[in-house]
C-alpha cells in the first residue's frame, strides 16, 4: 500500500526514545547485570556463535526462491510484510526475508551477500555494532536489516558520514529496495525543506550524521517543546498544520550508523549548536584590538597553554595586564569578564588553531577541517567569536557572529532511537565506552577469506626532514622500481603537502588528496590501486570507497601503505591500515613517524625528550621502548578524549535541568 509521504511525515506521532539520566542505584544495577555478568556470559558463549543460525534459515529458501519469476517473488515480499509486522523479527521469519533480499541483490545489483555479511546484518537487526574488516562490504550487508524493518512498515536511517556517500550508496542500492516495493531518499547538504521531508518520508533514508542531527535540532525548535504524541494529537484536531509543515524528520526509530566509531566516539567530543546569525557593527573593531593585546602579552608570563588539553588560561598577571591596556577604552573592554574572555579567545585564535591543520582558506573564506576525516565542513563556524578572530587573523572578510538557538550532543541524540545499531571496520578499543554510552554489544564478525596483510616493523626518525626523506626513498624504490601502488596517509592538509613537495622534488607523479582537493575524492581512491600509482592523503577514516587492485599490481604484492604520524586514537591508524590487503588481496603497511611528531610531543613529551637524548647521543634504544612510547602517547591522548566527551554530556543534562523554568538546552 502507497502512503503519501505527508501523511507519514506529520500525521503520525514523533516517536523516539526517552533520553532520561538514571538514578546512581540504577547505574549500579546495570553495570553489575550487563557489564560484569554480560561480559562472564560472553567469554562461556561466543557473541557471534549466537547469530550464525541466521545462515541456516536463509539457506532453507534459496533453491526455492531462486527458480521464482521475479512477479513471484514480488508476491512473497508482500506476503511477508504482514508476518513481519504480526509476528515480529522471528530468526525463522528475518531468515526467510534475508533469503528474499539477498535473492533481488543478485538480480537487481548483481551482487549476492556472503554468508559472514548475512550474520552482520542479523547483528544490525539486533542492535549490535558489528565489527567488519575494511573491504568486507558493510554497505550491502547493512541492506538485509534496512529492508526487512522498512518492509515491516519502520522508517530506516542509514547515517553515513559524508554526502558523497550517502547519495552513492542510496543511488546503487535504490533498484534493490525498488524491486522490494520500497522506496529509498537521500538527504544532502543543500537540500529545500521539501525535499528532506520527502526523503525522510521514504521506506529507507541515506544521510549524513551531521544533516541529520541538524534536521533533528530545527524540528525541536519547530515543536517548541511540544513534541510528545499527545501535543501533536491535539494539534492534529486542531486542525493546526501550519507547525507541522515544519517539520522535516517523523521520528527516531531505527538507525544503522556506518563507520560508527568515527561517530560515536571522534566526532562526539563536539557538541553541535543550531545558531543563527547576528550583526555586530563594532565586531571588526573589537576582535582587531583582541588581536593586537594578545600579541603583547607572554608565553608562561600572562599565560599558560595546555597543548594536550588544547586549552589556554590567564594568569594574574595576565589579567592585570589586559586591564592596564583596555584603561582608556569603553563598550565590551569596560566589562573585566567580557574582555578578559575576548582576549583569551584571541590567543587561541593565535596559538591552538593552525592553518591547514584545524582549517584552510579557500575562496577568501575560512573553513573548518574535520580532524576525523580531513575533510572541509562549510557553512559550519566556532562559537563565541573564536570563528571571526581567525577570519581577522587570516585577513578574510568578517561574517557575522553565530547565537545559539538549540544544541545536542551525539551521545545524547542517537541514545533516542528506538532501535539503534552501527558498522565500521575498528571498534574493538572503544567496545567498553560504547556499551555504557548506546547501549551497544560490540561484536566481531568473521573475515570472509583469510586476510594476506604483512605489517612491516616501524621505523622512528628523529627529524621531520629525515622522515621525509626516508618515505620519498621507500616510494621510489616500490612504486617507481618495482611498480607497486602506494598510498601515503597524514594526519593534516600542511604534512600532505610537505611529502607531496618532497615527492615533487624527486620528480615522482602522484595524486594528492586533502581538504584542499576532495571534489574528486572518489576517483582518486578508487585508482590508488594501479600500477605504479602514488597517493597521499589525510585521514583515509571514513573514506568509503575501497581500492581494488589491477591485475598486475597483486602479482606484484599489492597495495602498500604508509602511515606518516600515529593519530590520537589507534582505531584511525587501524583505519588507514586496512586500506590494503582486502577480500584476501595480497598487501603491506608500516609505519614512517618522527620522534617530533604532535602526539609524541604532546602527550608524552618527558619520555619523548629522554628518547631523542638518547639517540643524539648514539645509544641504540631497543624497538620496545618505541612501542612503549607510542601506547603511552596514544593512551594519554585517548583518555583525555573520553574525559571531553563524559563532559560533553553532562554540560548538556546540566543546561537541561537549569534551564528548566524556560526551555531545555535542545
Amino acid at each position: 500500500m502507497d502512503l503519501d509521504y505527508r501523511e507519514l511525515a506529520v500525521g503520525r506521532p514523533y516517536p523516539e526514545r526517552a533520553d532520561r539520566e538514571p538514578a546512581v542505584h540504577d547505574r549500579v544495577a546495570e553495570y553489575l547485570a550487563k557489564g560484569l555478568l554480560q561480559r562472564a556470559f560472553d567469554r562461556v558463549r561466543d557473541p557471534v556463535r549466537t547469530l550464525m543460525p541466521i545462515v541456516e534459515h536463509a539457506a532453507a529458501h534459496e533453491n526455492t526462491l531462486r527458480i521464482m519469476s521475479d512477479e513471484e517473488l514480488r508476491l512473497q515480499v508482500s506476503g511477508i510484510r504482514a508476518q513481519l509486522r504480526n509476528s515480529g523479527f522471528t530468526p525463522p521469519l528475518v531468515g526467510r526475508c534475508f533469503a528474499l533480499v539477498r535473492e533481488a541483490a543478485s538480480r537487481t545489483i548483481g551482487q549476492r551477500h556472503y554468508d559472514v555479511q548475512l550474520i552482520a546484518g542479523f547483528g544490525l537487526l539486533k542492535g549490535r555494532l558489528v565489527e567488519m574488516a575494511t573491504g568486507e562490504g558493510k554497505t550491502i550487508a547493512a541492506t538485509l536489516p534496512a529492508a526487512t524493518v522498512a518492509l515491516a512498515g519502520y522508517p530506516v536511517h542509514l547515517i553515513t558520514v559524508n554526502d558523497y556517500l550517502a547519495h552513492r550508496d542510496a543511488d546503487e542500492m535504490r533498484p534493490l529496495y525498488e524491486f522490494l516495493g520500497l522506496s529509498v531518499g537521500a538527504v544532502v547538504q543543500g537540500m529545500p525543506k521539501s525535499e528532506r521531508r520527502r526523503a525522510y518520508a521514504s521506506a529507507v533514508t541515506y544521510c549524513t550524521n551531521k544533516e541529520l542531527a541538524f534536521d533533528y535540532l530545527r524540528d525541536r525548535v519547530a515543536l517548541a517543546h511540544r513534541s510528545s504524541s499527545l501535543h501533536l494529537s491535539l494539534d492534529r484536531l486542531r486542525g493546526n498544520f501550519r507547525r507541522n509543515e515544519d517539520l522535516v524528520l517523523r521520528g527516531l526509530y531505527f538507525g544503522i550508523v556506518d563507520e560508527a566509531d568515527s561517530v560515536f566516539i571522534d566526532e562526539a567530543r563536539t557538541p553541535l549548536i543550531l545558531s543563527s546569525s547576528t550583526g555586530a557593527a563594532e565586531e571588526r573593531l573589537q576582535c582587531e584590538q583582541g588581536l593586537q593585546f594578545a600579541r603583547s602579552l607572554v608565553a608562561g608570563e600572562h599565560y599558560e597553554i595546555d597543548l594536550a588539553e588544547r586549552s589556554l588560561a590567564l594568569t594574574k598577571e595576565g589579567r592585570r595586564e589586559i586591564g592596564r591596556l583596555a584603561e582608556e577604552l569603553h563598550g565590551v573592554w569596560s566589562s573585566v569578564r567580557a574582555r578578559e574572555e575576548l582576549v583569551t579567545q584571541a590567543l587561541s585564535a593565535m596559538m591552538l588553531f593552525n592553518r591547514d591543520q584545524h582549517y584552510v582558506v579557500m575562496d577568501g573564506k575560512v573553513q573548518i577541517v574535520d580532524e576525523s576525516t580531513g575533510r572541509v565542513m562549510p557553512d559550519r563556524s566556532w562559537e563565541r567569536g573564536l570563528h571571526q578572530l581567525i577570519e581577522i587573523k587570516e585577513d578574510c572578510e568578517l561574517t557575522d557572529r553565530r547565537e545559539t538557538l538549540a544544541r545536542i550532543t551525539y551521545q545524547r541524540l542517537f541514545r533516542r532511537y528506538i532501535r539503534l545499531s552501527g558498522m565500521t571496520g575498528t571498534a574493538r578499543e572503544v567496545a567498553r565506552e560504547i556499551k555504557s554510552v548506546y547501549g551497544l554489544d560490540v561484536v566481531r564478525i568473521p573475515l570472509n577469506r583469510p586476510s594476506q596483510r604483512r605489517m612491516d616493523r616501524p621505523l622512528v626518525c628523529t627529524t621531520p626532514a629525515e622522515k621525509l626523506r626516508i618515505i620519498a626513498d621507500r616510494v621510489e624504490r616500490l612504486a617507481v622500481a618495482e611498480g607497486r601502488a602506494v598510498l601515503i596517509g597524514t594526519r593534516s592538509v600542511g604534512a600532505s603537502e610537505e611529502i607531496s613537495a618532497a615527492l615533487n622534488a624527486r620528480g615522482i607523479e602522484h595524486a594528492l588528496l586533502n581538504a584542499k582537493q576532495d571534489q574528486d575524492e572518489a576517483d582518486v581512491v578508487a585508482r590508488a590501486g594501479e600500477p605504479a600509482r602514488v597517493t597521499v592523503a589525510t585521514n583515509m577514516a571514513g573514506r568509503g570507497t575501497d581500492i581494488r587492485l589491477d591485475p598486475g599490481v597483486a602479482a606484484r604484492g599489492g597495495l602498500h601503505v604508509i602511515l606518516t604520524e600515529y593519530h590520537d586514537s589507534r582505531r584511525v591508524d587501524r583505519q588507514l591500515f586496512g586500506r590494503c590487503a582486502r577480500q584476501g588481496d595480497p598487501g603491506s603497511c608500516e609505519a614512517i613517524v618522527s620522534l617530533q611528531d604532535d602526539v609524541f610531543m604532546i602527550h608524552a613529551g618527558s619520555m619523548t625528550r629522554l628518547i631523542a637524548r638518547l639517540v643524539s647521543t648514539r645509544i641504540p634504544v631497543p624497538l620496545r621502548v618505541y612501542q612503549s612510547l607510542r601506547w603511552l602517547a596514544q593512551f594519554q591522548a585517548e583518555r583525555r578524549h573520553g574525559y571531553v566527551r563524559v563532559q560533553n554530556v553532562k554540560l548538556d543534562r546540566r543546561l537541561d535541568r537549569v534551564l528548566a523554568f524556560s526551555g531545555r538546552g535542545e
